[in-house]
């Protein structure tokens, strides 16, 4: 089974933290035991795992992944969006996490972001349940 998500992003690049929303997708599917697969069909956004205690972190993410692929660097790319498409590469489109006793196995400090960056745009999250 798969479940979409629809997040509205706000800025040409920002992590929006998805955890919770995904976290009662699994609820609602009653899950007990398995994996989800979490994943952005964009080529300009992904999916990634990371800290979610201190917002710095996403911030960090961001300036430095401009910082390695700017947005006004020269690309051949005519749409203008090539440092969008890098950036997603970089990150991957998706993220697979284990559920045990309909609770996601995440980290203390772990949380599920998606990563814009092209944006602000509409998106989607798909979220394949794979039970055990």
């Amino acid at each position: 089974m798969i479940k979409r998500l629809e997040v509205k992003t706000t800025a040409a690049a920002q992590m929006i933290d998805i955890t919770a929303q995904v976290k009662g997708l699994v609820r609602a599917q009653n899950m007990s035991a398995g994996m989800i697969v979490v994943y952005a069909p964009h080529t300009t956004c992904g999916v990634t795992i990371n800290e979610n205690a201190d917002p710095d972190v996403k911030d960090d993410i961001i300036d430095n992944l401009e910082r390695l692929v700017p947005s006004g660097a020269r690309y051949k790319h005519s749409e203008g969006n090539s440092h969008a498409h890098i950036k997603a590469s970089l990150i991957g489109a998706s993220v697979n996490i284990f559920v045990e006793s309909s609770t996601l196995v995440l980290g203390t400090w772990q949380g599920i972001y998606l990563a814009e960056f092209d944006g602000p745009r509409q998106r989607s999250v798909l979220v394949k349940f794979i039970p055990d």
